[in-house]
Formats: C-alpha cells, structure tokens, sequence
C-alpha cells in the first residue's frame, strides 16, 4: 500500500502547483517517483517529470548508492521544479534503507528544515490506500473519480516505486484522467487474464472524441458473482466479458437477451442506471460471423452482401467456451453444417446438441478431413501472448481448410494464422471479431453511434 503522511507544506509548495497546466475537471495529483541512483540522474528525471506535467515528484533517498544529506538534499530541494515528497523508506516496509533508524529519521527533519514540501514518514495514521498489483490498477485510476488525494504516475513503465503504477502517459493519454470526475461512468473489460486486452485503449479513446463523460479500465476477476456483489454502484455502468467469465455472466444477469440466452453466453453487460439491474447481450457472434464472411467473399470474389457463402459450409469450432458457442450459433444461423471440437468430447457434445451440430474430441480432430474447403474457427486461447508458440491444430491438417479464423488478437497473427496461410487458406484475424463486435458494446454504452473508421485507426497502432 503506498503510504503519504504529508508532515510539512512549505509556502513555496503552493506556487509551484499553481504553475501547472490548464483546466482539470479534478484535483487529484500525480505524483511521479524519482528511483535514479544517483544525484545528477535525479535532477535530470526531476525536469523529465515537469515536462510530463506531473504536478510533484517523489525522491527516493534510499535508491541513492551514494548519499551526503546535507549537500544531496539542498541540491535536490534546489534543483527540482516542482513540489518535492522525500521519501527515505527502510528495508521493513518495503524500500532499499537498512542502517540506523535514527539516522534515517534525522535525514527526514532535515529535508523539512531545508525546505521539502512534504516528507513521508512511516506512522499508524490515516492513509490514502492504494491497491497493489494488477488487481490494484483502478484504485490508481479511479482515485480521481472518488476524491484521492493523489496516484503516483511513473516516467517509464516497469520502473516503479511500488507494484502496479502506470505511466503518467498513460494516465493522462489512456485514461484521461485530468478530466475524470464524480460524475464519471465506469466501464471495464472482466476477465482472466485480462491485462493483454486492448479494449481500455479502443473505448477511452472513442469516449474522449465523443465527448462521452466515461472511463474504461482492465478488471481481473477472480469470481464474477461476487464481482457484481462488491461492484454494485451504478457508477459501474457497463462490461465487457471475456475469458473465462462469459458462461457465468449469463447467470448473473438479471435478464439476458433472448440470442444471449440461446448461445448460452454474455460478453456485454449494462447495468440500468434507474435501478442497477443488469442486462446481458452477445456482440460475439455478429462480430466473428461478419469478419468471416467478408473472409469469403473476398476468396470467391462475392460481391453480394445479402448472399449466404457459409450455406452449406462444414464450419468446424475449436472450443466450447463462450466464444465457442457463440460462433457455433451464429455459422449454424447462417446456414453452415457445424462442428465442435473440445478437449473434452462431452463438453462438445452437450452445446452440439443445443445447436443441431456434430461433436469431436480435439484428439480425434487431427484426423477428421472429410472434404476440403473446410472453415476452421478456434476460440480457444492457445497461442495467446505469451505462449505464441503454440497452435491447437497441427499444420498438416490445414491444407484441408479454406478459411481459418482465430479469436485471438494478441498477437493478431498468430501461429495457427501464420501456419494456415502457408497452406493456402485465407486467413481472419481476431482483431476483426474485437472491432466489430464493439461496435454494438459502444452504443449500448453511451447510447451514440459507434466510431468505426475511428475504432479501426485506433487498433491499427497497436
């Protein structure tokens, strides 16, 4: 937990907050943490941080290899542009200091009697808590939102002073946080993992050129029913569902649309702002069926949108997951003969039967080729980052495929993709179905019209 005991506000403090930038909707600080090991390295991260607009920085005395206090401290109290926080944290909670513990607190008065702004001291008072870790990031986001006094917002990512803090650049540019306040909807992707989603980058982008008051933010979930027993203020808006969560979603919904409920899964939630029930959609299977038939019409060169080129298609799913169901009704939809492969044969056969399709072991898969110009469709999370070495079908087997989608889109070309093109088959990458399928999650979330070709040159960055 990051503790901040402010012990002493110089006079000179208050001139330098106000030198900062315009008009903030909040008035949370970001405080950025200066690690360097050396003096001159300090200052020359110092003046970085005044460029970010950070509104304070935190030095961190027991980083330094080499320390003289008197002369180090007039020389950073000196040198830095903005509000200093001197920090001299011991090895016992959490920092690099392990010598006499007078001495350390006789470097903590003499920073205040030399003119630092603010000293952290270890006490058992009142804290501003922030969460660590992955878990922690929104109490690093949203303190803005709910009043905190301040989040910590680093020059580098990786390079922190406690688990979890994000860049300064992503607070500002991802996050919009100057603009964040109590007034602000709170929208997230829940998953397991989550951290790879591009989602947070897709929508608080949208929302900033919408004029849209809203942030979305990456939520790791552990236990979704409990999510929503703990998240129950309507300040949570809206979801997004992803891995492993969207078969649970359908039963902590209050009402589920009636294609949601038929495929059996949710990846789009909206909490009623009149009296917080929770409605379910599914924006998968458009999303994932769309991109694939465009695939086809390209192959085939079709040119007519109101024609059905997975009619009669033996439409092969890997996956009986939430993803996997919702391919299997939406290619069984368009008229396509249906085949769900699963690790577990059962599994298989039980959403099979739901549909009207067929079922195979993932096994039994490898030698299942009874005609080419097959549609292969894996909805698994093999090869996710970081294991992109890995592939749920063997190469050999996709000379038989015509056209092979993956819902992965991290990374967007993955090894079964890559593997499927040497083959000749067409590829479609996730990043299709994650596109598409947000278009209908944005305009559930804020009621405007979804920003395609915006959505479209946002995800081309990454």
């Amino acid at each position: 937990m990051d503790t901040l005991n402010p012990i002493l506000v110089s006079s000179a403090a208050g001139s330098k907050m106000e030198s900062g930038g315009g008009m903030n909707k909040n008035r949370t600080l970001i405080c950025t943490p200066i690690m360097a090991d050396s003096i001159d390295k300090m200052v020359t991260d110092m003046a970085k941080a005044k460029d970010s607009t950070a509104d304070l920085v935190e030095i961190r005395l027991d980083c330094l290899k080499s320390f003289n206090p008197y002369e180090d401290l007039k020389v950073l109290i000196k040198e830095c542009p903005l509000p200093t926080l001197f920090t001299y944290r011991p090895v016992w909670e959490g920092g690099e200091y392990d010598g006499d513990e007078k001495e350390r607190l006789d470097v903590l008065r003499l920073a205040m009697e030399l003119g630092a702004d603010y000293i952290d001291v270890e006490l058992k008072v009142p804290i501003i808590g922030i969460v660590m870790g992955d878990r922690g990031l929104i109490s690093r986001i949203l303190c803005a939102k709910f009043g905190g006094y301040l989040t910590f917002g680093t020059l580098e990512a990786g390079v922190v002073s406690a688990p979890g803090q994000p860049t300064i650049e992503d607070l500002l540019n991802l996050y919009n946080f100057r603009q964040l306040g109590p007034d602000t909807k709170v929208y997230g992707v829940i998953g397991k993992p989550v951290g790879h989603s591009k989602s947070p980058m897709l929508y608080n982008e949208a929302f900033k050129s919408a004029g849209f008051n809203g942030v979305y933010v990456h939520l790791l979930v552990d236990d979704l029913s409990k999510f929503f027993q703990t998240y129950s203020s309507t300040d949570f808006a809206g979801f997004s569902c992803t891995i492993p969560h969207k078969e649970a979603a359908v039963k902590c919904c209050d009402e589920v649309d009636p294609v949601a409920k038929s495929i059996g899964a949710v990846n789009c939630i909206i909490r009623s702002q009149s009296d917080g029930k929770l409605f379910g959609y599914n924006t998968d299977y458009v999303g994932a069926i769309s991109a694939i038939e465009d695939g086809l019409r390209a192959r085939y060169n079709i040119s007519g949108i109101a024609d059905l080129p997975l009619a009669g298609k033996l439409f092969v799913v890997i996956g009986a997951g939430g993803a996997g169901k919702a391919l299997a009704y939406g290619a069984k939809q368009k008229g396509a003969r249906v085949v769900i492969a699963n690790r577990t044969y059962e599994r298989a056969k039980e959403h099979a039967d739901i549909i009207g399709g067929d079922a195979l072991s993932l096994a039994d898969l490898v030698r299942f080729h009874p005609e080419e110009g097959m549609i292969l469709a894996n909805t698994t999370s093999v090869g996710m980052q970081p294991n992109i070495d890995e592939t749920p079908i063997p190469k050999d087997v996709l000379k038989y495929y015509s056209l092979v989608f993956d819902a992965i889109y991290t990374p967007k070309i993955t090894r079964l993709l890559r593997e499927a093109e040497e083959s000749g088959a067409t590829i479609v990458s996730g990043l299709e179905m994650f596109i598409r399928q947000a278009y209908e999650q944005f305009e559930r979330f804020t009621g405007l019209p979804a920003p395609k070709e915006q959505f479209r040159k946002t995800m081309s960055k990454y």
